[in-house]
């Protein structure tokens, strides 16, 4: 029996088939993915590019408020008031679409319309009646515009000369309030904040365009700032003045300011200390980055710095005493009108100083002025005068002179001169008010003996006196010798103030002899109330010219709740140079300026011997030419007049507060009102009373 074994079916795998078909779909999605980003890069890849390099990212800075300014008690003197404001800031927006939120805004505010110009009305007609503008265009210059003959530019001029005055007349107030918010909107450049209005905005104004915002694109509520003053005219001319939110940057400041980050519309100190301190004052503004697409539309905002405010300034100046010294001074030129000969009387100033600190703890000047159009006479602030108006002063230079006198050896603590007046050949005789006899340098300056000063000049010049004879020097550089001394005193030099504007003043141009003898009693070159204060603060602290300064600290912002932030930089006392004299020499002088004040004999004793701070000084008269509003008046030659001056320290020994004081053409004739000592006597005694209060 046979047997067929049968072989057992092999079951087949599709697993490879599988896998080979799991290989061709990834091969085939692969394939298509490539084919699509080569297309893509290919045929829309410099679309991409260039899309994506029209993306921008726009940085938009906004303003915060000014740092504040203290007195040196920590009183406020400037503050920022807050105010409601509404601006625009251009996200991109068309004409067209600027316009319709106008006409919109204008339903909601008050605008007023008067620095709308004619300019801008005919602008505003042509687009609100592009049809009759069009008409106003002839064919053959459409024409000439289609031949590249006229520019588009000059087309449009075209059609704005030719709108009429008629046609103006159609424009209604609501379309001029219209006009006058589009042009705040279009002042100003893309994504940069423009005030529309910050002045008069009411509560309901504020409350309602508030509620209106989504429906105004571009426009914010917010809150903008003024200066306020606490203490009001005073010191206002040191103090400065900031721009206006429609003054922008000043233009012959622009580059300056916009190659420092600032914006054409930003507000800035533009005079004195506003503007000396103005990197303090500004702050950090806040900054918010503006990523736009292709079409210029913001897709998203993104902060990037928080604001912080400026910094705040602490002044030297005590206000309690600037404002009992501006109130002497108005007092006594008042009163000083009254008296004879003083109808160009007008203006007096006041310096007073830290001798050994060189901090101005006051700085007056005031100045009666008459209103051309309603003819009112009233007294304003001119403490800008103390450093930027200069005068002959007469004999209080005469310290100076004395110590210029020693260091160049013309004369020695206790040189004589006879006080006989000189008489130099077709000059009239050079003489003191009196014969004051024999007298050394002590007594010359508690005399105030002019021969003595001559004398010292005389020799200097390296001259020889003889009566009726010609006076000549052998020593050429005679006048820059005793210019360079002064000015080391502070005399015809700037005193480094803090502030911008400071004036040297005038030197005299002639180097004839007898020129020089009027230098050296102060009638020749002219000096400002600050040089004083600063040249007698020399020689109440024994030979050190100190700095003067306004500012006495840099502050940071206070915090919310605080009254002051923590210092940030301290100014601390600098000296510009030392006077290079014995101690003796200095010691003689200042012996010299106390018998002035304190010695029966001495020019200022009258007014200051019954007093116990025992200040030390000296007097001066100028013989000057009136060179002031009503100059026009006189023709060409001006009226001689006298100025009057008064320098002075107390107490003699240690002191602590140098003064200086001038009063220019306090008089015509022979009546001497002696405004300066009145003032100065009146000034020391109120600085004496408030320190001991």
């Amino acid at each position: 029996m046979c047997y067929i074994l049968e072989k057992p079916n092999k079951k087949k795998s599709h697993f490879p088939f599988r896998l080979n078909i799991l290989f061709f779909s990834v091969f085939l999605l692969f394939s298509i993915l490539i084919l699509r980003l080569g297309f893509v890069q290919i045929v829309y890849g410099e679309n991409f590019k260039r899309d994506l390099e029209r993306k921008e990212d726009i940085t938009v800075s906004n303003p915060v408020p000014r740092g504040k300014m203290f007195d040196r008690d920590f009183k406020v003197v400037v503050d920022n008031i807050p105010k409601s404001a509404i601006t625009f800031t251009n996200e991109g927006f068309t004409q067209k679409e600027m316009l319709g939120t106008a006409k919109k805004l204008a339903q909601l505010i008050d605008k007023n319309t008067d620095k709308v110009t004619l300019r801008e009305k005919k602008d505003f007609w042509i687009m609100k009646h592009p049809k009759l503008a069009d008409k106003k265009i002839t064919q053959e210059e459409k024409a000439l515009l289609a031949n590249k003959k006229m520019t588009d530019k000059e087309l449009y001029k075209l059609k704005v000369d030719r709108v009429t005055d008629a046609e103006l007349q159609t424009l209604t107030a609501n379309d001029l309030e219209v006009m006058a918010i589009y042009r705040e909107f279009i002042s100003g450049y893309k994504f940069t904040p423009q005030i529309v209005k910050n002045e008069n905005v009411t509560d309901k104004e504020f409350a309602v365009v508030s509620e209106n915002l989504q429906s105004l694109p571009g426009v914010e509520t917010t809150t903008d700032w003024d200066r306020a003053y606490a203490f009001k005219d005073t010191l206002r001319s040191v103090l400065g003045k900031v721009t206006k939110s429609d003054e922008g940057l000043p233009a012959e400041q622009l580059d300056y300011f916009l190659a420092r980050g600032y914006s054409r519309n930003d507000r800035v100190g533009k005079s004195q200390l506003e503007m000396q301190y103005e990197d303090v004052l500004h702050g950090y503004k806040s900054k918010v980055k503006n990523i736009t697409d292709k079409t210029g539309s913001v897709i998203e905002t993104q902060p990037v710095t928080d604001g912080k405010k400026g910094n705040d300034l602490v002044l030297t100046i005590d206000m309690e005493l600037q404002m009992a010294v501006d109130k002497i001074i108005e007092d006594e030129l008042w009163a000083a009108k009254r008296s004879p000969g003083t109808v160009l009387t007008d203006r007096a100033y006041v310096v007073l100083m830290d001798p050994h600190t060189g901090e101005v703890l006051a700085m007056s000047g005031k100045k009666i002025v008459k209103d051309p159009d309603t003819g009112i006479v009233e007294m304003m602030d001119d403490a800008l005068g103390t450093f930027t108006t200069t005068y002959n002063v007469g004999s209080a230079v005469k310290g100076a002179t004395i110590l210029t006198g020693f260091k160049t050896g013309a004369i020695s603590p206790g040189t004589v001169f006879d006080d006989t007046g000189l008489k130099i050949k077709d000059t009239p005789i050079k003489k003191s008010y009196a014969y004051l006899g024999r007298v050394n340098e002590i007594d010359a300056l508690k005399k105030s003996s002019n021969v003595y000063m001559f004398h010292t000049a005389i020799r200097i010049g390296q001259g020889h006196y003889e009566y009726e004879k010609p006076l000549n020097f052998s020593n050429p550089k005679a006048f820059e010798t005793i210019r360079n001394s002064f000015s080391s005193f502070g005399l015809g030099t700037r005193t480094g103030i803090d502030l911008p504007n400071e004036q040297t003043g005038f030197k005299g141009q002639s180097k004839l002899p007898g020129y020089l003898l009027d230098l050296v009693i102060g009638q020749y070159d002219t000096y400002s109330t600050m040089q004083l204060a600063q040249y007698v603060a020399t020689i109440a602290n024994g030979g050190n010219r100190m700095q003067p300064h306004v500012v006495k600290q840099i502050r940071h912002s206070a915090e919310d709740g605080e009254e002051l932030g923590p210092v940030a930089q301290e100014m601390t006392p600098t000296v510009l140079n030392t006077i290079d004299v014995k101690k003796l020499w200095m010691t003689r002088v200042q012996t010299g300026f106390k018998k002035v004040m304190q010695e029966p004999g001495g020019t200022a004793t009258k007014f200051f011997s019954d007093v116990k701070y025992s200040p030390a000084g000296k007097t001066g008269t100028a013989e000057a030419f009136y060179d002031g509003p009503l100059r026009s008046q006189f023709g060409k030659e001006p009226p001689p007049v006298m100025n009057l001056s008064l320098v002075s320290y107390a107490p003699s020994t240690n002191p602590e507060v140098a003064m200086a004081v001038i009063v220019p053409w306090a008089y015509q004739g022979k009546v001497d009102n002696r405004a300066n000592l009145k003032i100065g006597r009146k000034v020391l005694d109120t600085y004496f009373q408030l320190r001991n209060k």
